[in-house]
């Protein structure tokens, strides 16, 4: 069998063209941006503990920054129904920042976290 050349060139340009609509079909479709509430319920037992939040389309992101002197343990509470509770423990280092995340099973509509705050009492 001999490939002609313009054949060759032929099936190229369907296939550049074919390609070119469906990335022009994706990107008519609208885009799934999730957007939900997040409540943080922070005790932090006058620690210098700052907590922030980073909420993006299926994914929590918390970020705790120890300003303290010793090492703080940080126990996490996830509620988002209908997804079940989840928790998290996180150990930060003074002068440091930890983060853990929440992945999104389901759709969410608003997310409340409960963040508790301890120093960490060295082992003698």
């Amino acid at each position: 069998m001999v490939m002609v050349a313009s054949d060759s060139k032929w099936f190229r340009a369907i296939g550049r063209t074919a390609a070119l609509a469906a990335l022009l079909l994706l990107a008519a479709l609208p885009a799934e941006a999730q957007t939900y509430d997040v409540k943080v319920n922070p005790k932090l037992h006058d620690l210098d503990v700052k907590v922030e939040q980073l909420a993006t389309t299926g994914v929590l992101v918390m970020k705790l920054t120890n300003k303290t002197k010793q090492k703080v343990r940080c126990d996490l509470r996830f509620e988002a129904s209908p997804q079940a509770p989840l928790r998290k423990t996180v150990f930060v280092d003074p002068g440091k920042t930890g983060q853990t995340e929440y992945r999104a099973q389901r759709k969410w509509f608003d997310v409340e976290v409960d963040v508790e705050c301890q120093a960490v009492q060295p082992k003698s």
